[in-house]
This record gives C-alpha cells, structure tokens and sequence, in this order.
C-alpha cells in the first residue's frame, strides 16, 4: 500500500489508498491536486461557503477540504474504506457520506465535482447539481483528460453554464461552471433497461454497469445459476455480490421465490436499481440490500454466492478487485456452500481461486469467458 503527501487547503495530508493491486498507485491524482487548488482560491475570495464534495475517490477532495466542513456524496462506498483508514476518529464516514440512497440537501455555495467517466451518469450529475447548487454558487469539475466520457464538452453545454476552462495541467483538466436549468425533475428517463424474457424486465441508473444490455459474460452464468438453485432447500441464503442491477439475483428469485437473497454492491445506484428490478419482479420476495465495498461482516454465511466481478476501478485494470471480493466470498460460504462466478478468459482467475478456495472447477468457457465454482470443501 503506497503512502503519499498530497498539499491541500486544509494543509498536508498523508492519504493511502485501500485494496490491492499496484503498489506504486497514489490515492489522489492531478485532478484532485488541481480541484483543491482552485477551490482554495475561490475559497479565498468568498470566505465562509457552504460546500459539497461529489465522488470524491480516495479521500483527497473530503480531507482536503476538511476545515471547510464540507458535505460529501459519492456513488462509491470505497470512500467510506478511505475514509476509515486515512482519518479514523477525526471523521465518521458511514455517519457524514452521503450516498445516492440518501443525497444531501441544498443550497451549496460550492460544489466539487469529480467528472466520472461514464457520460450517462455525468449527464445525471450535472443535472442533479443544478438542483442544489445555489443560484449564484460554483460548480467546480475536474478530471484527468484520459478518463473524461465522451461527449463532456456538449454534456456541460446542454446541462450547465461553463464560466472557463482552465488550462491543463499534468494532464488534468478543471471546469468552472455555474447554475443551469435543466435538473432531474420527477426522474423520468433516469431509467434504462432490457427485458431478460418476456415477464422480466431489468432496469438500471446511469452509474450501473450494463444497464442497457445483458453483458455476455452473465448471459454465459445464467443457465449455471438456474441449475445450482433447483437444488437448493427452501429457505437457503443466496448471495449477489457485486449485484449491478441485480439480474443474477432477480432471476433467482423469479424462479425460486422460497430462497432468501442478499444484493450487495459498492455502488448505491446499484443498489437502487436491485431494490427497484426486485419490488417490480417478485414483490413478496426475501431480499435484503447493502451498499458496501465487498461483504460485510454481519451478514453471516450463504449457501450460494454469485459474482461477475469487475475488472477496474478508478481507470485501473486488473484482477485486484476481484482478489478482494473471493476473499470476502470464501470467508462467508457455508461448509457445503460454493460460489459461481463469470470472469474475462484473459485474467486467469482459476489461478487466484485455487489459492482462496478448497475445491475449483471449470463450468463453461467461450473465447472471452469463464465460468467457474469454487467451495471450502
């Protein structure tokens, strides 16, 4: 885990970033280094602000801005890991980060805004900030010029007034922004979606993952899933780890309404999108759902563990992600329990798997994916 100083407006901080992978990756980059600079400035000139810092990453935007006291809201709940391992006690992440499933009220005087990549959700963003940022107040986005979605520059446009752009630096680009018109009004068109079949429609927000589209590698896991869950007694606790919007368990339910299944996702539109696809499938259903970076600890052991991990996280690629949700899933399978997963054929996840788990086996494999089960015995 690499340590790192980063200089802020609120003075030295020394931030670390969770997880594995890269040892050499920083937990802040140019952006947050050029966000926190132009915030100090402005900062400067208006003196007490209120303010609210918008997925934030690793930490460095919330502790950056920290004697500002701002607001923070973010998609991710790797913030709140962050958070709990670069300040413990001076902040108490899971009480001040606000998620999707609960945002901040308005007005703010500033907000800070991490462009994400994906331009569905920076459409989303924009207009959501249009609803609380004051009428005279700042909007302040940036990002590293690599990672900016498609279509940034039209989405500022058709969503908000840009004031300048400032020049980049060391590949970071910084946008000043104030108030514009459009927001999110009632929610329509938030939602997109297919249907699986006919009965059985998946709809997603605009942060999830393969929202529009059945992803290939959990078509590829379905049919395995409708075979393990024949088998399993009423009553048994099934999980969907890393759930998006929520197909892998929904299809469970649909066809095994007596089973218990628990969603978890380090997104909260995830989240959301699960709650919303399993209310409009199976009403009646057992279902319990938890925004959350990987498996929480209370939620005890499962007879049945779904995964189709992702393969990035912040821009970074690699199998980190994943090492870190087996980890997690072998800890809370039951003694007899095993887990199917789905993973890109060139990651070599058996590799990783048979260090983790007792018991591995290949169930199906095309040229871009494999599938496999893993048990404890």
């Amino acid at each position: 885990m690499t340590t790192s100083l980063l200089q802020t407006p609120s003075g030295p901080v020394v931030l670390r970033r969770p997880g594995g992978g890269d040892k050499s990756l920083r937990a802040w980059d140019a952006a947050d280094e050029r966000l926190l600079e132009v915030a100090g400035q402005w900062l400067e000139t208006k003196g007490k602000a209120r303010i609210l810092v918008v997925d934030d990453q690793f930490g460095a935007l919330s502790l950056g801005l920290r004697r500002f006291g701002p607001s923070l809201v973010a998609d991710s709940a790797t913030l709140v890991t962050s958070l709990d391992l670069n300040a413990p006690g001076e902040i108490e992440p899971r009480d001040q980060v606000h998620s999707w499933l609960s945002p901040p009220e308005g007005p703010f005087d500033l907000v800070v805004l991490r462009i994400p990549r994906q331009s569905d959700y920076l459409a989303w963003l924009l207009r959501w900030v249009n609803g609380v940022l004051a009428d005279d107040g700042c909007l302040l986005a940036g990002g590293m010029i690599k990672h900016l979605p498609d279509r940034s520059v039209d989405l500022f446009a058709e969503a908000v007034i840009t004031e300048q752009v400032l020049p980049a630096r060391k590949k970071a680009r910084v946008v000043v922004c104030r108030k514009g018109q459009p927001t999110l009004g009632d929610g329509t068109g938030q939602w997109r979606g297919y249907r699986l079949h006919e009965s059985l429609e998946l709809l997603g927000l605009p942060a999830v993952f393969a929202r529009e589209r059945l992803d290939i590698g959990t078509r590829l896991l379905l049919p395995w899933i409708e075979e393990a869950v024949a088998t399993l007694p009423s009553g048994a606790a099934v999980l969907d780890l890393a759930c998006g919007n929520g197909v892998l368990g929904v299809s469970v339910l649909a066809r095994r309404p007596d089973l218990s299944v628990t969603f978890t996702d380090v997104s909260s539109q995830a989240i959301l999108s699960a709650r919303r696809n399993v209310i409009s499938a199976v009403p009646d259903a057992q279902a319990r759902f938890c925004h959350e970076d990987g498996v929480p600890a209370h939620l005890g052991s499962f007879d049945l563990i779904l995964l189709n991990p992702p393969f990035h996280e912040g821009g970074v690629v690699g199998d980190h992600v994943a090492l870190r949700l087996f980890r997690g899933a072998a800890r809370h399978l039951s003694t007899q329990g095993r887990m199917l997963m789905v993973g890109n054929r060139h990651l070599g996840y058996h590799r990783s798997l048979k260090t983790i788990f007792s018991s591995v086996r290949q169930l199906d494999a095309d040229p871009k994916f494999v599938v496999f089960e893993a048990g404890r015995s």
